[in-house]
This record gives structure tokens, sequence and C-alpha cells, in this order.
């Protein structure tokens, strides 16, 4: 059977949450009551029994590398393979190698000696459960040199205006990759090419002085290519910006959204913390809440996401909001369209209102 190693490139993926991305990378904020972004990416690839992992970081990975430890939640903690956390190691003063092809260039040994025939290169802004061999067979049916994965979107929000679309002949080819912002296929920042092709192209970029390695080495080059378009039809999400943390989070409680992400077949993991289950106060009211373990509640809760050991306090109002871990919302606060970020803490009568449009954040460990 093929083999796949998977690379997650965060190297051109920039900070864009605002306050949430203050002390962190994107890939370590957290998502959906329990996790972080990297998750999901992470358990796509073991579930889609991918053993060898690497990640390229480049800033703000201290968050990042204290949740993967040596990445035992997601069994990769392996002798053979496992996850390999590659921060920047410029040390070759011969090295011409400028942008994401500094990480492809100075770690092309995980590449060449990686026990797989195929290479997986990915983001983590795209939330979605998709499998990884469903794409290969594709790939392998219609002889490809690189399967580039796509959503057709029904309706286009802010944050796909500058994600790159894809035109798409009747076979399934890839013709052209561009920003038209009126377009629906939105390219998901994922792309799969056997290894030998994606060392010569990491070499080709190097010697043109190129920097980008899905730019300079597969759009640059789609006539030479056939790259083909692999659609993802399950539930999708793409987190770049406060706005879309914000409304995606929330289509998360709808149970059918939820289901379509969360599948009992195909989990996501996450590091494990073991905590007491949730305490509900007699004079409590919780409604369209997820609510994950550790919490207390003895206030009125609603459309909200609360992380794991938030308090709420007596007679504290919570409403279209996401709390994360730690926090501690003091009796009759009250909080609507607004997100805390870990371990701050909302004194007692505080009333924080934001925009459904624009949600009111406060940074890590704030007190107000």
């Amino acid at each position: 059977m093929d083999r796949i190693a998977g690379i997650i490139n965060l190297d051109h993926e920039q900070d864009v949450l605002e306050e949430l991305t203050y002390f962190r990378c994107g890939a370590a904020v957290p998502f959906a009551g329990r996790y972080r972004m990297i998750d999901f990416v992470l358990s796509n690839m073991t579930n889609s029994r991918i053993v060898s992992v690497a990640l390229f970081t480049r800033r703000k990975y201290r968050s990042l590398m204290d949740h993967l430890e040596q990445g035992k939640a997601w069994d990769l903690d392996r002798n053979r393979g496992g996850l390999f956390i590659l921060p920047p190691d410029w040390n070759d003063p011969t090295d011409i190698s400028r942008g994401d092809l500094q990480h492809f260039h100075n770690n092309l040994d995980f590449v060449k000696r990686a026990l797989a025939d195929y290479i997986l290169v990915t983001g983590s802004q795209h939330i979605c459960n998709i499998d990884f061999q469903e794409v290969l067979a594709d790939h392998k049916e219609v002889d490809a040199d690189v399967t580039v994965i796509y959503k057709h979107v029904d309706e286009l929000y802010p944050e796909h205006r500058l994600s790159h679309k894809l035109t798409i002949d009747q076979q399934q080819r890839v013709t052209a990759i561009h920003n038209e912002t009126s377009h629906h296929n939105v390219y998901m920042d994922i792309f799969l090419v056997k290894k030998e092709l994606i060392c010569d192209m990491i070499e080709d970029c190097i010697a043109h002085g190129n920097e980008h390695l899905f730019l300079d080495a597969i759009k640059a080059n789609l006539s030479e290519l056939h790259v083909h378009a692999h659609e993802y039809k399950g539930m999708h999400a793409l987190v770049n910006s406060v706005e879309s943390y914000y409304r995606n989070s929330a289509k998360l409680l709808d149970a059918d959204v939820h289901d379509q992400l969360f599948k009992d077949d195909a989990p996501i993991l996450t590091k494990v913390k073991n905590e007491a289950p949730s305490k509900y106060l007699p004079d409590s009211q919780v409604s369209n809440t997820l609510v994950a373990n550790g919490c207390v509640i003895d206030g009125r809760v609603e459309n909200s996401i609360l992380f794991r050991g938030v308090k709420v306090g007596e007679g504290a109002v919570i409403k279209n909001s996401i709390i994360m871990q730690r926090c501690d919302i003091e009796s009759y606060a009250v909080l609507e369209n607004v997100i805390l970020d870990k371990d701050c803490k909302i004194s007692e009568n505080r009333t924080l209102i934001g925009a459904a449009e624009k949600p009111y954040v406060v940074p890590k460990r704030k007190v107000i």
C-alpha cells in the first residue's frame, strides 16, 4: 500500500486573529470548546493512517509545542515516523532560499528520508474532517502530478476574499488558480504530490530564486503539470480573522453541523486533560451551549461555548459568547457577543457587549 507523509506548513499563515494571537500562532488558538486549530489537521492525518508528520513553524510557537508535546494524543510518539516539530534553523551560510522554501530546503531530509511514497502539504486554517486516503485514491486513478483539495462554498464570506480559487474543467483538471472574489471553488491550502516530484520542485524553485512552493512550483506551471482538483464535500470552516472564528464557532451549536465535523468513525483528537464533570448549580440555566468539563455554572448561559474550567457566578448572564479555559465570570456580570481568552476574570456586575458582526475580544489573563 502506498504511504503518505504529512507536512503542516504554518510559515505563510499570518497571526491575524488579533488579541487571540498576541501570545500564540494561529494553529494554537483554542476552538470548539476543548480543541486547538492544529488538532483538526493532525487528527485528519492520523485517521488517514499518516504516521510521519512534520510541522514547519516560524514564530510564537511555544504554546503550540506545549500543546503537542511528543504527539502522544495523536499516536505520533513512535520510534519510526512520528511528529517532527521543525522551527527555523538557518545555519547554512550558503543557503539562498527564501520564504517558505527556506523550510522546505532546510528540512529536505525529512522529505527524502520519510517512509512514504507521497507527501501531503497542508496548513491549519481550514477546519474539516477529511479522509486523505480517498484523496490518494483519486490522485492515482487519474494519474495526476499534483492533487489539490477545494471546497465549493455556497455562500462567500469575507474570509474567502483572499483565498485562492480554482477554475476547473469537466475532467476536474485545474486550468487556473486565482483570487477572484466572486468565485466559489475555494482552495483549502492542501495538496498531494509524489515524493520524488516535490523534491525536484523544491530544488528547482531554490535554483531560480523563488519564495513560495505552491505559487512558484504549482500555480506557475499549470500548463506543464497535471493538477487535479479533489472536491471535499463535508463540513468546512475557514478561520483567518476574529469574525470568521466567531461565526464558525457559533455554527457548531447546530447539532447537524457539529456531527458533520465530529464523527464517531473519524474522531478529532486533542491533548488529554483529566477534570471533573461540569457542575450545574440549582439556579443555573443553560441552553444551546457547548460546555466542556470542569465548569461550575450558577448563572444563565445561552448560545455560547464554554471551555474547560470556566466559572459562572450567581446571576451572571452569558449570551452568544466564547469563554476559554479557566475564565472566572463573577456574580451578576453580563457578557454578550464576547470572546474571552484564557484565564480572564470579569468582576462582579461588569457588563461587556460586542456586536454580532464584531465581537468584543478580551486578551489572555485580563482582569476587568
